[in-house]
């Protein structure tokens, strides 16, 4: 039997460069093939051995190439809020149309309970999957630890790290983790099919603890403040964030409070063969980069 064709879509994305990295430790260049938004991301992938394609999910006349003869894909979900069902259904038809094995997708954290608005479309990118018949495995994201990571400055520069978790849990891994998983479904030797993993870091923290390390490691004062969902939108519109985002982070934090990202199943660690990578070490990079 022939060695899968693996497709990574938006793989100039931060997670999809993470995700064609982690392939190439185990599976020849000449294996994969990518799906990139520009000239330059394509030219640098096709410097490394990879079938690179430029395409767009709001295009779906640009999708088709991509898919052909691909074995197995992932669907990394666009960034783009309001609009993800329409660009994920497009590329789940070109997926069918190729008749790919296999379509794992990037969705959020038990999606399906979820309180954050930002797993609506991640929702009905799931029911999308299920209808089209495509055999599919669904990576239910945790948090990126460095999703808060991007804060530290700020909470350098201001004393305090702001949000409106309360005391929630978070069970964040580095973005790193979740590329590995995609990359161990993607390339297994028999991919599970019709799968739903739920994915999230070993350790689960506060932002409590998480402005403790920070203030540990810098050697400074870091202490959090918990502001209401509104004060905290606020205060993100006052740093500058585009209304739409200011309100996906503080909705997002708001879901913390209630458990929205709290997962302790180890379901991440066990798939990558090894311990996520705690919170902490991912600080300590930010701080030195």
């Amino acid at each position: 039997m022939s060695a899968p064709r693996l497709l990574v879509t938006g793989a100039n994305g931060q997670l999809g460069r993470l995700v064609i990295d982690a392939l190439l430790e185990s599976t020849p260049a000449a294996q994969i093939s990518a799906l990139v938004r520009g000239p330059d991301a394509a030219a640098a992938l096709s410097a490394q051995g990879i079938q690179a394609y430029v395409g767009d999910y709001t295009r779906p006349e640009t999708l088709g190439p991509a898919f052909a003869g691909v074995d197995r894909a992932l669907l990394i979900s666009s960034s783009e809020i309001g609009q993800r069902t329409a660009q994920h259904r497009h590329v789940i038809a070109a997926a069918k149309t190729a008749g790919v094995a296999l379509l794992a997708y990037t969705s959020l954290l038990h999606a399906d309970s979820s309180p954050l608005g930002l797993a609506e479309e991640h929702r009905q990118t799931e029911a999308a999957l299920r209808q089209s018949g495509v055999p599919f495995a669904i990576l239910r994201n945790g948090w990126y630890t460095e999703n808060y990571a991007a804060g530290i400055a700020a909470a350098l520069a201001h004393q305090a790290l702001l949000g409106s978790a309360g005391d929630g849990r978070i069970s964040s891994a580095a973005r790193a983790d979740y590329a590995a998983a995609a990359a161990a479904v993607l390339s297994a030797e028999t991919p599970a099919a019709n799968r739903i993993y739920e994915l999230a870091g070993d350790e689960a923290y506060t932002l409590t603890e998480f402005a403790s390390e920070i203030a540990r490691q810098s050697g400074k004062t870091v202490a959090y403040r918990n502001l209401p969902e509104a004060d905290y939108k606020a205060a993100l519109l006052g740093a500058g964030l585009p209304e739409p985002f200011a309100a996906l982070l503080a909705d997002s934090d708001a879901g913390v409070a209630k458990g929205a990202l709290f997962d302790d199943s180890r379901e991440l660690s066990r798939l990558i063969g090894r311990p996520t990578t705690p919170f902490a070490t991912t600080i300590a990079a930010a701080l030195k980069a």
